[in-house]
């Protein structure tokens, strides 16, 4: 019984981390869900889920809580209105507004990380986490530009179709990792300029947030020696 208070205690100390591993979990599991009814109905029970989680990873953040959590709630109403009733304007507002939730919380924790000088544990996971939610964003952009804009994203397979989910998610995470290894390209100049805008956003992370936290990591680990050199500098001085 102890034990299991100890795991849970930890759980609910790191938030960061258990959004962090149901995204990653969800990348490994939304293959499945796209090709039948029944799995579009569980995608976005998980996509409510994930909803859910990051409205409680941002809870202690600088931002308003309220703001994230009135976000979510639309998000998953529309998100269930798409499936029950469908209609491509539906969707497309359902996408916008996921991503205005995704950014959000990608704020929220940005925010979180860049607060103070003191790196932790959950600040860590923070920090792949906010890249997932920013991947996640910018992924609803390109649902909502591909159904204002058919097909403003071809690929090297069925290059007419519309593009799916992971898809388009996979072009997200190309993009935001600067790897550019995805088959999947933007064809119409407002396809490109929101690719673009991606990959700017992608380079910025990596250099301002991932850098700085390393940085006070190792500030943090190269302090106490400092201050053991000085003590003996003083301590020698005295003698």
């Amino acid at each position: 019984m102890a034990g299991m208070s100890r795991v849970l205690r930890s759980v609910l100390d790191h938030p960061s981390a258990v959004l962090l591993v149901v995204q990653l979990i969800g990348v490994l599991i939304y293959p499945f869900m796209e090709e039948s009814p029944a799995g579009r109905v569980i995608f976005e029970t998980f996509g409510l889920f994930v909803l859910a989680l990051a409205i409680w990873s941002v809870r202690d953040s600088a931002g308003p809580t309220w703001i994230a959590l009135a976000i979510g709630v639309i998000a998953a109403a529309l998100a269930v209105a798409s499936v029950l009733l469908g209609g491509s304007a539906l969707q497309a507002v359902s996408a916008g507004v996921h991503a205005m939730f995704y950014f959000w919380a990608a704020g929220s924790l940005l925010i979180y990380m860049l607060r103070d000088r003191t790196v932790t544990f959950d600040e860590l996971f923070a920090v792949g986490a906010t890249f997932t939610l920013f991947a996640w964003g910018f992924a609803y952009v390109f649902v909502a530009l591909q159904i204002l804009q058919p097909g403003c994203f071809i690929a090297a397979v069925d290059p007419q179709a519309a593009r799916s989910w992971m898809e388009l998610l996979f072009l997200s995470f190309t993009n935001l990792s600067s790897t550019g290894l995805s088959d999947v390209v933007p064809v119409t100049p407002h396809a490109r300029s929101v690719v673009m805008m991606e990959q700017l956003a992608g380079l910025g992370y990596v250099a301002l947030v991932v850098s700085r936290l390393v940085g006070l990591t190792m500030t943090r680990r190269v302090e106490p020696a400092a201050s053991d050199d000085a003590a003996e500098v003083a301590q020698s001085e005295t003698d």
